[in-house]
Order: structure tokens, then C-alpha cells, then sequence
């Protein structure tokens, strides 16, 4: 009987060990007033995501949701500071506290919710197909049994295999594009505006050309991600997008990229 309850208590003080680990791995969002105490925001993002991010020769990193949240910053009295890794680190990044915020094209799904805080979302998005010119994949249909290409933890990846097609996953857009110019997917599945960026790019060039089908996979809502503590900043942050979507300064950020604006 001693040698049970001993065992319970190792096993329950082994249990409550993990959990304290586990929760010590995680941080509370920062509230309003810490961020301006702080003086910073710091993003986390996938610089590799043009319009929305997009690493430049000098190192620095433009694009839409860059000027988005520089205007943010601005209202709030702080400073931006960029934090630049994969994209499937960004949300990690936010929960465990290395960033207090982040940014890539990130959508508001069910699952994500349930970890990650949002703002309301400043834009909708749609996910594009991307063939090379004069494929036999005219739409969304001819897409069965065949091999697509995405970038690593996005909602692309998820949709294309949550409905059971044959799916090659990157890290980077550069090299789920490289997939489909060298034949080893069929199509490329990609946030439309960064395919439009994308494509136009390389089309300039030589060699085969490639398309975007009119038809897209899904269409889904943008938004800025934060932890859970931040509740009053998302609030604050809520009344700038608002903001800029009323007055227009949100679809000039994306005239500015020369980037079709939807409003959510």
C-alpha cells in the first residue's frame, strides 16, 4: 500500500512538473499600457510574402501590413521593430512571447482562435491557383489527383489537405513556385495578391510563363495576430483599422503596392 501511494505521488508530482514546464513556455500578451512602457512592437513575420512583407537588397522589409502597422505604431506613440523568421515560427513566436505581434497574410481560422488573440480583419484574401501556361487545370475541379504545391503552415496547406488533395509543402513561396516551374506539383496554391506579385515577377523574365486561374480555391479574412492578454491593445488597434477602412487610407495602402483592395 506505501509503495502505491508513493508511486501516486511521484506520478502526480511528475504530471504537475510538466504542466508548470508547459505553461512556463508560454507569456500573456502585453497589455496597452506595458507596450507603450515599452516603447516598442515588436512583429514577428515571413519577410518572403510580397505585397503584404517583403525582404528588399538593403535587408529592409516593406510591404503592406509593414506600412499598416508603422501607421499603428505612429497612433500608439511607439516604435516598430521587425522580427524576420519562417512563417510557421510567427504564431509561436507570439504565444511564447518573442513578438508581441504578427503579421504575414495571416488568417482567422476556428483552430487558430483557440491560441491565438486577433484584431478585426483589415482585408479579405482569396487563395489562387497557380499553373504553368497551357496546363490541362482550367479550374478548381481539374485539380483532383493532382499534386499541388504550398507554403509550409498556412491556411492553403490546410484547406488543399483537409480536402484530401496530394500535397508538397515549402518553407518558403520561392520554392513551392520552383516546384511547379521544374514539374514536380501540378499546381501552386497561393494568397492571390502575393501570387499576382509573384507571378508578375517572373513572367517578366524568360522561360515558361505561368497563370493564375480565375476561379480561386477559397476566399478568407486578414488579420493582425496577438496573445491572449492583450484584450485592451487588440481593442485600441481595432479602432485604428476601423478607422482607416472608413476614411480610405486602408485601400490606399494597397493602391501604394498597386494591389486590389477587398474590404472584409
Amino acid at each position: 500500500m506505501k509503495k502505491t501511494i508513493a508511486k501516486i505521488l511521484v506520478i502526480t508530482l511528475a504530471l504537475i512538473l510538466a504542466a508548470t514546464a508547459f505553461t512556463g513556455c508560454k507569456k500573456k500578451g502585453k497589455t496597452l499600457d506595458e507596450l507603450k512602457q515599452s516603447g516598442k512592437l515588436v512583429i514577428a513575420t515571413s519577410p518572403d510574402f510580397p505585397p503584404f512583407e517583403e525582404l528588399q537588397s538593403d535587408g529592409s522589409i516593406t510591404g503592406i501590413e509593414i506600412d499598416l502597422l508603422n501607421k499603428i505604431c505612429e497612433e500608439l506613440g511607439v516604435k516598430l521593430v521587425i522580427s524576420s523568421m519562417s512563417f510557421e515560427s510567427v504564431l509561436p513566436a507570439v504565444q511564447t512571447g518573442k513578438a508581441d505581434a504578427g503579421v504575414s497574410g495571416i488568417t482567422i481560422t476556428e483552430s487558430r482562435k483557440k491560441n491565438t488573440l486577433f484584431t478585426d480583419p483589415y482585408c479579405l484574401a482569396a487563395q489562387a491557383i497557380v499553373v504553368t501556361e497551357g496546363s490541362d487545370i482550367k479550374s478548381k475541379a481539374d485539380l483532383n489527383g493532382k499534386k499541388v504545391s504550398v507554403q509550409t503552415a498556412t491556411t492553403a496547406e490546410k484547406f488543399c489537405m483537409q480536402n484530401g488533395y496530394s500535397v508538397s509543402a515549402y518553407e518558403a513561396n520561392s520554392d513551392a513556385e520552383e516546384a511547379l516551374l521544374t514539374g514536380k506539383v501540378d499546381a501552386w496554391v497561393i494568397d492571390d495578391l502575393t501570387a499576382a506579385e509573384m507571378v508578375a515577377v517572373h513572367n517578366a523574365g524568360e522561360g515558361t510563363k505561368l497563370v493564375i486561374l480565375s476561379e480561386p480555391m477559397t476566399t478568407e479574412p486578414y488579420a493582425l495576430a496577438f496573445n491572449f492578454g492583450s484584450e485592451d491593445l487588440v481593442a485600441e488597434i481595432n479602432k485604428i483599422i476601423k478607422a482607416m477602412l472608413a476614411d480610405g487610407s486602408m485601400k490606399a495602402l494597397f493602391e501604394k503596392y498597386d494591389a486590389p483592395f477587398t474590404s472584409p
